[in-house]
């Protein structure tokens, strides 16, 4: 980890020349990524992890706008593409990038599928620093991690076709395996960050 010094303040920064792809790949290997949301942050998250060789299905309510977008971006029902409550059941790590709002009314559904061991991962840390308003109060024995793109999902796309990485911040709320961190960094270059700054839910709200 390298600390660098922006306007007087130093942070903890990883690099992609530190933990690299191929780290990344290794440390998820037995992992399936479930991407609930095909929004703002979804689309340019689940590709650019597909694309980076990950294992990774979408989650989403089904005649909806999104789930026709999601099969015209190449997802396949059934095969990739599921509604959220199978997605939540077969994915490990539950990348939750539905809107602060819809975060509240699906919570239900993704905490009955978030058994021991499992990661739930955010992009914004509202829902989760705010539980006594939104309800969303994860189990004890799962990891809670962010990953926060600074910019839009169509800019983290972008940049990523364009062989660039948009800069995030990552945070660890709940390190409930141990594994925490290298799930966090290794989704963190997956998604195709360029430099992680290391913050808290609570300082990337």
């Amino acid at each position: 980890m390298a600390k660098m010094n922006f306007g007087g303040v130093e942070e903890n920064v990883i690099t992609r020349e530190e933990f690299p792809l191929s780290k990344a790949l290794e440390v998820l290997k037995d992992e399936t990524i479930a991407v609930i949301g095909y929004g703002v942050q979804g689309p340019g998250q689940a590709l650019n992890l597909k694309d980076n060789g990950f294992n990774v299905i979408v989650g989403q309510r089904k005649d909806s706008k999104t789930w026709d977008k999601a099969v015209a971006d190449g997802w396949v029902a059934g095969e990739t593409l599921f509604d959220i409550d199978e997605a939540c059941a077969r994915g490990t790590i539950i990348l939750y990038l539905l809107s602060d709002a819809a975060q509240i009314v699906v919570w239900p559904t993704v905490k009955k599928n978030l058994t021991a061991g499992k990661a739930l991962y955010f992009s914004h840390g509202f829902g989760a620093t705010y539980s006594d308003r939104t309800g969303i109060v994860p189990p004890q024995d799962v990891d809670v991690i962010m990953v926060a793109p600074k910019g839009s999902g169509t800019s983290l796309r972008r940049l990523f076709l364009e062989g660039r990485g948009l800069n995030s911040s990552y945070a660890i709320m709940q390190d409930a395996t141990g594994k925490a961190w290298d799930r966090v960094i290794a989704l963190g270059i997956g998604i195709g960050s360029g430099y992680l700054f290391e913050t808290t839910f609570k300082k990337e709200v």
